[in-house]
């Protein structure tokens, strides 16, 4: 039965039956008679088929609840009893917003400093992403934004506040300014991430409330992307002061505090909702609350 439900667990997670069976490491005709055997014992239809996967019936979706419940705390006792013979090993799935991938390296590098024998994956996702891999099992933790969208199957630790600066190069508008406000910097050729990002519906939602509407010159969905338009001095953006501080950006690149409003957004690690927590998540856990204070301070 447990094997069942990890395979059903892989369908809700790549909503197709021939890439669950290669995650599963099987072929698609054994993964579809595994799912049929489930139906037959449970006595009700999980699955819409066609000659796709469609999705999942009601009762899948009930069902889909109990699995994640089941395989998680299988998953945690197994990682326990692990644990407890050799000390806190394994592997650390995290999921991270891309705002935060340039400040991650001072968790996991302070985490690894006090478990050594811990390997990482640390991948970047949208805010609903980070949420939706977590409820399927997919990432140990995550690192989002703490607000409405996150949801009661969660646990939540603070870590810092993300609050926003104008990245400009010297010599363009409002570059010997100590602040700036929103109606300025919305003059200004802005990068921003894209839409589905939270952080760029964040900022939507302050230009809107000063009464600006903004055209960026740029949109993408990297990092990467916008640090190197930045650094070519001809246009601007607005990050968290620290993630600037850990791209390094060059000389001449100022970060200029945007103030009329003053926005801080909670960022913090989410995991699921589990008692006891897996060995793993919960020294990461007492993990974000030594280093809250040391981000918070720098923020």
């Amino acid at each position: 039965m447990y094997e069942k439900l990890e395979f059903l667990l892989a369908l809700a997670a790549e909503k197709h039956f021939g890439r669950a069976a290669k995650v599963c490491g099987v072929s698609q005709p054994n993964f579809s008679l595994m799912i049929k055997q489930l139906e037959t014992v449970l006595g009700v239809p999980l699955v819409d088929r066609s000659a796709r996967f469609m999705g999942f019936t009601p009762e899948g979706e009930r069902v889909l609840e109990w699995a994640r419940r089941i395989v998680g705390d299988t998953r945690a006792m197994r990682a326990e009893i692990e644990t407890m013979k050799q000390g806190l090993t394994g592997h650390l799935r995290l999921a991270v917003i891309p705002t935060v991938l340039p400040v991650v390296s001072r968790l996991t590098e302070a985490f690894w400093t006090h478990h050594p024998g811990i390997k990482f994956t640390v991948t970047s996702h949208t805010s609903t992403e980070v949420l939706a891999m977590l409820d399927n099992l997919e990432a140990d933790a995550g690192i989002t934004y703490l607000d409405d969208e996150t949801t009661g199957r969660i646990s939540e630790v603070p870590l810092y506040h993300e609050r926003h600066c104008l990245i400009t190069a010297e010599g363009t508008p409002f570059s010997d300014r100590a602040t700036v406000t929103w109606e300025e910097v919305a003059t200004l050729p802005l990068c921003l991430l894209t839409p589905s990002m939270q952080n760029r519906r964040i900022i939507d939602r302050i230009f809107s409330e000063v009464g600006c509407a903004v055209d960026p010159v740029l949109e993408t969905n990297s990092i990467v992307v916008i640090a190197t338009h930045v650094r070519a001095r001809h246009w601007v953006t607005i990050m968290p002061r620290l993630m600037a501080e850990a791209l390094a950006l060059p000389g001449g690149i100022k970060a200029i505090p945007i103030v009329a409003p003053e926005v801080a957004s909670l960022i913090g690690l989410v995991v699921g909702r589990r008692s006891p927590q897996p060995p793993l998540t919960a020294a990461l856990m007492a993990e974000v609350r030594a280093l809250s204070s040391e981000l918070e301070a720098s923020s």
